[in-house]
């Protein structure tokens, strides 16, 4: 696993590196009594990476993906959009989705674990007063999961042939992952504006 030519030693020395200096920091500033992970702080760090990973691909996709392969399609004299959708597609999807679980299963337990003894999922859901703003963003990141894995990836299977579809069907299916992703595009916004808003003067 080297850290520069392949993935997994970059991811690995990424996240060594991470620990590494947060060590450093933590027994510079606070001595070496205060090393130490926080179960919370660690859940909220990864909540951050693996969302950054999602809402990357989910823009990836809408603003250069998408439009690239209709401009892959129309150029009739073009070498067309097969190496994408045969090796750059099912790789990015599975990356997709699984960065979209990760966020919100981490997402959840800070809900629960990070907001003190008594937890916040049922406070933050309910738009309880101090929960409004991280509630309204926990529901869009949560009807976001739902469409990446009820919507987008079943009928990305059927697009790029890992499930058997007719002609027919794969049209349909493009229409519904077309819609479903542009609909995540737009949530992300004001999800992104939420989830930051909670903790950066937004006192709802």
């Amino acid at each position: 696993m080297h850290p520069i030519t392949t993935v997994k030693g970059a991811i690995t020395t990424a996240f060594v590196l991470a620990i590494v200096i947060s060590l450093i920091i933590t027994a510079c500033v606070a001595g070496s009594d205060a090393i130490g992970f926080h179960h919370s702080l660690v859940d909220r760090w990864l909540h951050i990476v693996s969302g950054v990973m999602w809402i990357g691909l989910l823009y990836y996709f809408n603003v250069v993906q998408v439009p690239a392969l209709a401009d892959a399609t129309a150029d009739k004299g073009g070498p067309g959009g097969a190496g994408v959708t045969k090796y750059v597609a099912p790789r990015a999807l599975w990356w997709f989705r699984w960065a979209a679980l990760l966020t919100w299963l981490t997402g959840m337990y800070y809900l629960q674990f990070g907001y003190g003894p008594q937890g916040a999922i049922h406070q933050a859901f309910g738009f309880r007063p101090g929960f409004v703003t991280i509630g309204a963003g926990a529901w869009m990141g949560t009807i976001m999961l739902f469409n990446v894995w009820a919507l987008i990836w079943p009928n990305q299977k059927k697009i790029l042939g890992i499930k058997p579809a007719t002609d027919e069907e794969k049209a349909k299916a493009r229409k519904v992952a077309l819609y479903a992703s542009r609909f995540n595009f737009i949530l992300s916004v004001p999800m992104l504006m939420c989830m930051g808003g909670q903790s950066h003067g937004l006192p709802f």
